[in-house]
């Protein structure tokens, strides 16, 4: 048996009908949410991590796309996880052959928790000292997905320090329409905070009347409690 199909097993093993319930009201797969396409097994994560790992060495690339392809959410998922660990183990050939697979790939990574688990641990890490002229393009994307995607890459250069392309696509992105893409830009400013202060600060000082409220929020969540107020106040 493949490993693809060992995958598949070992997930509709694991799968919960009570816990599916609960999750495609989580993850808005009913009528008019955004996962309205999609469906789960009902998978505990760490369940799926597991799997992920028993099976990461033997699941081709090529199976791996299939998954992100015709998977469902939990397949998508274990997938993903599957090809994070062939990245953080593989030399640079590997590297890019993941990466490159990811961006064919974008149209199954298609949930908030999907796009979170690889754009900041195979997107970002591998435009380290490369060019990042993919996530203007991703930035600009009709799917809120890939527009999710450019901003959580940049998760990894934050890490190391660099601030200049969370800051270019969360001015971008101030206009975006979808509360998704509000989150994931304070989400970063918030990271960027908690690691130089004054920076964050001198980016709000420019736009934060300008920023949709949940942004906003969430980019001051670590602040002291007079200072948030005074933000949402407009006072600062």
């Amino acid at each position: 048996m493949s490993a693809l199909e060992d995958i598949r097993r070992d997930l509709a093993d694991a799968g919960d009908v009570d816990r599916a319930a609960g999750l495609r009201r989580y993850l808005q797969m009913g009528p008019g949410g955004y996962g309205e396409d999609d469906d789960v097994l009902g998978v505990p994560v760490p369940v799926q991590r597991a799997i992920a790992r028993r099976h990461w060495r033997r699941l081709s690339l090529p199976e791996a796309g299939a998954l992100l392809d015709d998977g469902l959410h939990e397949e998508r998922l274990t997938a993903i996880f599957v090809l994070v660990q062939r990245f953080r183990t593989g030399d640079e050939h590997e590297q890019q052959a993941v990466f490159d697979l990811v961006l064919a790939h974008t149209a199954g990574i298609d949930n908030w928790d999907l796009v979170d688990s690889v754009a900041p641990y195979v997107v970002g890490p591998w435009l380290i000292g490369r060019d990042r002229a993919v996530l203007d393009r991703l930035a600009g994307s009709e799917s809120v997905w890939e527009r999710r995607m450019a901003v959580l890459a940049t998760f990894a250069f934050i890490r190391v320090g660099d601030f200049t392309w969370t800051f270019r696509l969360a001015e971008r992105l101030l206009g975006d329409p979808h509360d998704l893409i509000h989150k994931a830009v304070g989400w970063m400013l918030r990271e960027v905070g908690a690691r130089d202060r004054a920076a964050e600060e001198s980016f709000l000082a420019r736009h934060y009347p300008e920023m949709p409220r949940v942004m906003l929020r969430s980019a001051i969540e670590r602040f002291e409690p007079d200072l948030r107020r005074r933000y949402l106040r407009g006072e600062v």
